[in-house]
């Protein structure tokens, strides 16, 4: 039987001198009895996987709204395929697989409903404004706590990864570099694939230099963007892709934004209005009337202010879940 100190004994002897160990890590907020079997990170994300939040990423939207179809990407979906991409570049560098895999499953946790339409509402009407990658931290130090627990009380491994995970800091390890840039990997890749499938664009529309340097196929793509990040780390103290891909990804990205994430057909104007109705009118709402907020916001609005719980509810809500507490609240029942 492998116990957690024969794991991490295995991590000293074989994994990269650039790699986290575990045994090494720099701890959680509040010491904890170690596990017999699991390492820190392993245990990180279990608590990750066992949240409520990871569970509602199921029903919160990736890019299209209120999509026909069942094949489309959800948060969740998109979660999942960050982390293989992610745990194939850090068994490729030897890196921790572990470490990269918890922060993977964890940096989306505190994504609105309605994807970064719902949050660029809630950043507009919160007055501390609001950023997923931040939320994300709050959920894992503060909103999932038990009676004996505040929060996950994850590693500052696997924190720092999670807020970092976007922006303009780079996590303090390789594997949380690799978690940042195996997001972008993912969401361009299946952003195209789900695109072509509703007929948003066509292979005709995307540039043909990204084409013929990435691929023609989604399969294609991801190998070869993948393996090119591995060639160009191996070794090295950070997480890079070649300076053609790099500069090609971006100018991918930019057709992306233009053609897909702001495009008409994905967003329509009258979708983009009823996500900024529903997600102030529920703000407003809450706002005004804190003691309809749930029994475990009570904790929040005397630490931190009704504003920040009220923010913390709407941000935790799925998509369908939003519009049936907004049709409970302003709807007329002889309209439903």
């Amino acid at each position: 039987m492998l116990l957690r100190e024969d794991l991490e004994k295995r991590e000293i002897e074989n994994l990269s001198p650039l790699a986290v160990k575990s045994a090494f890590s720099r701890g959680r907020a509040a010491e904890e009895e170690k596990c017999d079997i699991r390492t820190e990170f392993q245990r990180d994300r279990d608590r990750i996987i066992h949240s409520k939040s990871f569970r509602r990423l199921m029903h919160k939207t990736q890019v299209f709204l209120a999509p026909e179809g069942d094949h489309f990407r959800t948060r969740l979906t998109h979660t999942i395929e960050v982390s293989q991409i992610a745990r194939t570049i850090a068994r490729a560098l030897n890196l921790n697989e572990d470490l990269t895999e918890a922060i993977a499953l964890g940096h989306d946790l505190g994504h609105t409903p309605f994807g970064h339409n719902g949050e660029e509402v809630l950043n507009m009407v919160h007055p501390g404004g609001f950023h997923h990658n931040v939320q994300s931290l709050r959920v894992v130090d503060v909103l999932e706590s038990t009676s004996s627990r505040r929060g996950m009380n994850l590693t500052a491994e696997v924190r720092d990864g999670i807020v970092n995970h976007t922006g303009p800091v780079l996590p303090f390890t390789l594997e949380g570099q690799v978690v940042k840039i195996s997001d972008r990997v993912a969401y361009i890749n299946h952003d195209i694939d789900d695109a072509l499938r509703s007929g948003v664009i066509s292979m005709d529309d995307i540039p043909r230099s990204a084409l013929e340097l990435f691929g023609y196929s989604h399969r294609e793509r991801i190998n070869n963007m993948v393996n090119d990040l591995i060639k160009n780390s191996d070794g090295r103290d950070c997480i890079a892709q070649s300076t053609r891909y790099r500069e090609e990804l971006l100018s991918l990205r930019s057709f992306m934004f233009t053609n897909v994430y702001k495009s008409s057909r994905v967003k329509r104007e009258e979708d983009l209005n009823k996500v900024e109705v529903v997600i102030s009118s529920l703000y407003d709402y809450f706002l005004k009337n804190p003691d309809k907020l749930p029994d475990d916001m009570d904790r929040i609005v005397k630490e931190d202010g009704v504003a920040e719980a009220v923010k913390d509810h709407i941000a935790g809500m799925t998509d369908r879940y939003a519009l049936s507490v907004y049709t409970d609240l302003f709807v007329p029942r002889s309209w439903k």
